[in-house]
């Protein structure tokens, strides 16, 4: 099976700088075939990539999405036929469209070939000036990733990134989009993120259904078999301009066994964020929900954020009577996670600072 990973960004966004920390630490043991194209030019890290002992086929005589379709086509087959690699590393010219890379991807795909990820990279501080001026090329790798990078986010302030995020949303409110600068996270937290290993939607539905199969009542936080209501309930996930997940609202329903309605399911809330926090305000922020409906009646609230004091990130994990507070390994975005009944989103929202 050969994985094929495409990774676009516009000129100078940092394709190339991302690929090589990839190779360093998240494709280790892989054999890789990387397949670049220039626009007419001579691609400048080849010496680097050869040294590493990856194969390099450079098609620099035209645009690897118009003119060299056909002939993109051939030299996937070849590497494919010759090299018989684990992953082949797709980086085209900064000036292609996605959408055309991706489609001769899929003319060559089948039982033994997969299209396994298509990653835009983008300059945060330059996305709203080649929005407005690259809109046809650049617009056309950001609606189509399935994950996007974006790169030099250390340098900007949060409201810059705020912004660059808003916009980015409005033309994919789908993707996966990493906010931490590559700095602070391995290859491999990376990859997951690339891959799509785990996304603020799979948590959600997680955490449900580990309360579902703990039998906690949605109500009162009880357990069912100590008592019989009825009740209804809903699965909700906010999409705001801070949320990265990249997913719309979904009712997702599961079948009760204690004589509740089939539909019945615990409502939820989460989302993601670049802001950061401190581990005694998070304490507090938590803490707030004991014996307090304000925000609802929550049963377990989870996730991971970056630390105000830039050392390790801090991960938490909430339940009435206990709170679990810890650092942690840095991630593509921070993360919170929400799970009970009646919740209050705006209330959520504003004791989290989001949005």
């Amino acid at each position: 099976m050969t994985k094929i990973d495409i990774f676009s960004g516009f000129l100078g966004a940092g394709k190339t700088t991302l690929i090589k920390k990839l190779i360093a630490d998240g494709y280790a043991g892989e054999k890789l075939v990387l397949i670049e194209n220039e626009f007419g030019e001579i691609a400048v890290d080849g010496g680097f990539l050869k040294d590493a002992g990856i194969e390099i086929t450079e098609m620099n005589s035209g645009c690897i999405c118009c003119s060299l379709v056909g002939d993109f086509r051939e030299a996937l087959h070849k590497v494919i036929d010759e090299f018989h690699p684990d992953r082949i590393l797709i980086e085209p010219s900064g000036v292609g469209k996605l959408s055309d890379v991706i489609h001769a991807v899929q003319n060559v795909a089948s039982d033994d070939v997969v299209l396994n990820g298509f990653t835009t990279v983008v300059d945060a501080a330059k996305a709203k000036m080649y929005m407005k001026n690259f809109g046809e090329f650049f617009n056309n790798q950001v609606e189509n990733a399935a994950c996007i990078i974006l790169s030099r986010t250390g340098g900007i302030s949060d409201d810059k990134l705020d912004a660059a995020v808003a916009l980015l949303r409005e033309k994919n409110p789908e993707a996966v989009i990493i906010t931490t600068p590559w700095e602070d996270l391995s290859g491999k937290t990376i990859l997951e993120a690339v891959e799509r290993k785990s996304t603020l939607k799979d948590t959600l539905v997680h955490m449900v259904s580990e309360a579902v199969e703990d039998d906690v009542c949605p109500v009162c936080g009880g357990h069912h078999h100590d008592h019989e209501h009825e009740h209804e309930h809903h699965h909700h996930h906010d999409h705001d301009e801070h949320c990265d997940c990249g997913h719309d609202h979904h009712d997702h329903g599961h079948h009760h066994h204690h004589g509740h309605d089939a539909d019945e399911v615990f409502m939820s809330w989460g989302a993601e964020t670049f802001r950061k926090y401190g581990e005694e305000d998070l304490r507090a922020m938590l803490n707030a929900f004991v014996d307090n409906e304000d925000y609802g009646l929550v049963l377990r609230a989870k996730g991971y954020v970056p630390a105000a004091d830039g050392g390790q990130w801090v991960y938490f994990d909430y339940t009435p009577g206990e709170l679990n507070v810890r650092r942690g390994a840095a991630d593509v975005t921070g993360r919170v996670c929400v799970i009970g009944s009646k919740l209050k989103e705006e209330k959520l929202k504003e004791l989290f600072r989001i949005g």
